[in-house]
């Protein structure tokens, strides 16, 4: 039996209060259908999705979603239903789902579909409820669903994190995802060649050639036991 959304207190964040501030080129750009993009702007559109939903760390050609992708490019889904099958995917749920407990997997979520932070723990706990009861696929529908999804992106717009930077600060909130960059001197020292240096390979190649060679001299000592 699925239980509904349990109640929970809402705290103080900056997307809750309405801005009237002027655009500017600190506002994060919006992507949407409204204004029918056409050629490059549905590929940045589809880049926007990817960036949003996995994030840059998860972005490789082999996460990627063809069918998904050509069904948007010829206007067969909305931006709400993409979001929605890169949710599903199996590379998110390998990548995330699958990888995270419940209680963080939820905070990555409403992160990236509904472009804020967590407000506490009872909401994480509320949402959680709603994973485990209604699945994967139960969950993705009620976030998207949401009327706080509906009110702030409706089925055209790419989520995106709302009111990280405030004209009246200046510095803006964390983007969500950080990962730690190293340059190239960095990376040299702590063993880094674009990616974490893997030595494994060798080391198994090493072991393979004294372990014979460890047999073959303890079977000689035995034999010359034996013989004396």
């Amino acid at each position: 039996m699925s239980l509904s959304l349990l109640s929970y207190p809402l705290s103080s964040q900056n997307q809750r209060v309405n801005g009237y501030e002027v655009p500017g080129e600190e506002q994060p750009r919006i992507y949407t259908t409204n204004n029918l993009p056409k050629g490059s702007d549905i590929d940045e559109m589809i880049w926007a999705c990817y960036r949003q939903i996995f994030n840059e760390q998860q972005i490789i050609k082999y996460h990627r979603q063809p069918v998904l992708e050509s069904q948007f490019s010829y206007g067969q889904i909305t931006v709400q239903e993409f979001i929605r099958g890169l949710l599903l995917s199996d590379s998110f749920r390998r990548l995330n789902y699958e990888s995270n407990n419940n209680y963080r997997f939820v905070e990555m979520c409403i992160q990236r579909v509904l472009g804020r932070n967590v407000y506490n723990n009872q909401e994480k706990l509320s949402w959680s409820i709603v994973l485990a009861s209604k699945g994967l696929i139960g969950f993705v529908d009620e976030l998207l669903n949401s009327d706080e999804y509906i009110d702030n992106f409706g089925s055209d717009t790419v989520p995106y994190q709302r009111r990280r930077i405030l004209p009246q600060r200046s510095i803006g909130e964390l983007p969500f995802a950080r990962m730690i960059r190293h340059d190239s001197y960095h990376r040299n020292k702590q063993g880094f060649v674009g990616l974490v240096k893997d030595d494994s390979a060798a080391i198994y190649r090493r072991v393979l050639l004294l372990v014979p060679s460890f047999a073959v001299a303890a079977l000689v000592a035995t034999i010359v036991l034996v013989a004396t």
